[in-house]
C-alpha cells in the first residue's frame, strides 16, 4: 500500500503536485511587525478623541463587518504618537475580544488611523505569502477554530495567546500555488458581494413601491396606481375582513423533531434582526394540537413586527397569532400582510399585539363606487409584491448557494 502524503489538500488546481511545506506561523509574518495588539485603553480615552480630524480610530466592528467607516476622530500629534498602532493596505485586523478571530484585510484608500485596544494587527512577509491566500485561510473553518479555544474553567471562548500562534507549525503552499487559490476565492467573494448587492437592490425596490403603493399618513389616495383603478381608499377593519383570529399551541421541545410539518416561531437575534424559525415536526399530534393551513398570516404578541404568510401548513406556539380566510389568494394574502406591517411600524412594543388589538386595527384598502373593498385592485397589488419577494428569494437562494460553495472548497482546498 502506498502511504498517502500528508501535506497534499484534498482538493487543487491540477498544475500543482508537490507536497505542502511545513513553517512556523512566525515565520509568514513580517520580521519587525508581524503581529501587534492594540494600544492600552488608557492611551485611547475618550477624553483624546476630537470632533473631526483626517486620523480616525479603527474599531472591533471593522474587522467583523470588513467594512472601515469609523466613529472616531484623533488629533495628527496623538496618531503620530500611536504610530505603531497605525494600520495600512494589506495589513490585516483581527477581533480580539467578545466576537473573536474574525479578520479583515485593509483595502487601499482608507483613512489614517490606529487600532484600539480590541484589535490585532498582522503583516505579513509578502514574500512567503499571497494576501488573499492568507485572508481566506484565517477565515476557513479550520483556522479559526485553531485561533479559539475554551477555556476549560468558564464558558467563555478566548483567543490563543500571540506567542502561542507564533510558534505553530504551519503546511503552506508555494507562492504561485497561494495566488492561485487567493485569486480564486477572491472571485468568489466577488460573486457574492454581487449576489447581496442584487438582493439589496431588489429590497430597496420593495421598499420604495410599498411607499407609493399605500396612501402615506393622513391621505387617502396612493401615489403610485394602476391607470385602471380610481378612487379614494378607506380604513377597514380587521375584523372585518377575518371572522375570527387563532392561537397557537405550545409544543415541547421532546417533539421537535425531524418531520414534514413546520412548527413556526419567531425570534429576533442578539444584532436586533427578526427571522422566522422552522422547526420540524411530525404529523402524529391528532386533534391535541391546531394545524393551520397554508395561506394563514402569522403573529407575534410578543413582536409586532414578527408577521408572515405561511405558504404551506404548518404548527405554530402559543405566542402566534393566525389568521386565515378560505376565500383570499396568495396575493391578497400579501397585500394584506404588508398593509398589517406598515401599521405596526409604529406600535408600542410596550403593548402586546393581542388578539382583540389586531382585530380591532385598521388598514387602508382600495374600495369600489359601492364602497367594499375593491378586491381586483388588491390582487393587481399583490402580485407586484409577490414578484418582488419571489425575486428577492430567488436572489437569496443563489446567495445561499455560492456560500456554501466557498465553504465547501474552503474545507477541501486548506491543509
Amino acid at each position: 500500500m502506498i502511504k498517502q502524503k500528508q501535506f497534499i489538500p484534498k482538493r487543487r488546481f491540477e498544475e500543482f503536485s508537490d507536497e505542502w511545506k511545513l513553517n512556523s506561523f512566525n515565520e509568514l509574518l513580517d520580521k519587525l511587525e508581524g503581529i501587534r495588539r492594540g494600544p492600552f485603553g488608557s492611551a485611547l480615552k475618550k477624553e483624546y478623541f476630537v470632533p473631526h480630524s483626517n486620523y480616525v480610530v479603527y474599531e472591533q466592528q471593522n474587522a467583523i463587518y470588513d467594512r472601515y467607516q469609523t466613529r472616531y476622530y484623533i488629533t495628527k500629534q496623538k496618531y503620530e504618537e500611536l504610530s505603531r498602532f497605525s494600520v495600512n493596505k494589506d495589513d490585516f485586523i483581527m477581533s480580539g475580544a467578545g466576537t473573536i478571530g474574525r479578520i479583515s484585510k485593509v483595502p487601499k484608500g482608507i483613512k489614517k488611523g490606529v487600532i484600539n485596544q480590541a484589535l490585532i494587527r498582522i503583516r505579513v512577509n509578502k514574500k512567503m505569502v499571497d494576501s488573499n491566500y492568507f485572508l481566506q485561510w484565517m477565515r476557513s473553518e479550520n483556522m479559526q477554530h485553531k485561533l479559539t479555544q475554551e477555556n476549560p474553567a468558564s464558558a467563555m471562548v478566548n483567543l490563543v495567546p500571540m506567542s502561542e500562534i507564533k510558534g505553530w507549525q504551519i503546511k503552506v503552499p508555494s507562492i504561485k500555488e497561494q495566488q492561485k487559490i487567493g485569486q480564486f476565492f477572491k472571485h468568489l467573494d466577488e460573486m457574492i458581494a454581487l449576489q447581496q448587492r442584487k438582493i439589496d437592490k431588489i429590497k430597496a425596490l420593495k421598499s420604495a413601491y410599498l411607499t407609493e403603493m399605500f396612501p402615506a399618513e393622513g391621505e387617502r389616495v396612493p401615489k403610485r396606481r394602476f391607470t385602471e383603478f380610481e378612487g379614494e381608499w378607506r380604513k377597514i377593519r380587521i375584523g372585518d375582513l377575518y371572522s375570527s383570529i387563532e392561537s397557537g399551541n405550545r409544543l415541547p421541545k421532546t417533539m421537535l423533531v425531524e418531520g414534514p410539518i413546520p412548527y413556526v416561531i419567531a425570534k429576533t437575534t442578539d444584532n436586533g434582526i427578526l427571522m422566522r424559525i422552522d422547526y420540524k415536526t411530525s404529523d402524529y399530534h391528532g386533534n391535541k394540537m391546531k394545524k393551520f393551513p397554508s395561506g394563514s398570516i402569522t403573529l407575534s404578541i410578543d413582536n409586532p413586527e414578527a408577521i408572515f404568510l405561511q405558504k404551506e401548513p404548518f404548527y405554530t406556539s402559543n405566542i402566534m397569532r393566525v389568521l386565515y380566510m378560505e376565500e383570499y389568494n396568495d396575493n391578497q394574502s400579501i397585500f394584506i400582510l404588508e398593509s398589517l406591517k406598515n401599521l405596526t411600524k409604529n406600535y408600542n412594543w410596550a403593548l402586546k399585539f393581542s388578539g382583540p388589538v389586531v382585530m380591532n386595527s385598521l388598514i387602508s384598502m382600495p374600495v369600489s363606487s359601492n364602497r367594499k373593498v375593491n378586491w381586483i385592485e388588491v390582487d393587481r397589488l399583490g402580485q407586484v409584491i409577490n414578484n418582488l419577494n419571489d425575486l428577492a428569494i430567488l436572489y437569496e437562494q443563489k446567495l445561499e448557494k455560492l456560500k456554501a460553495t466557498k465553504q465547501a472548497y474552503l474545507h477541501e482546498m486548506f491543509v
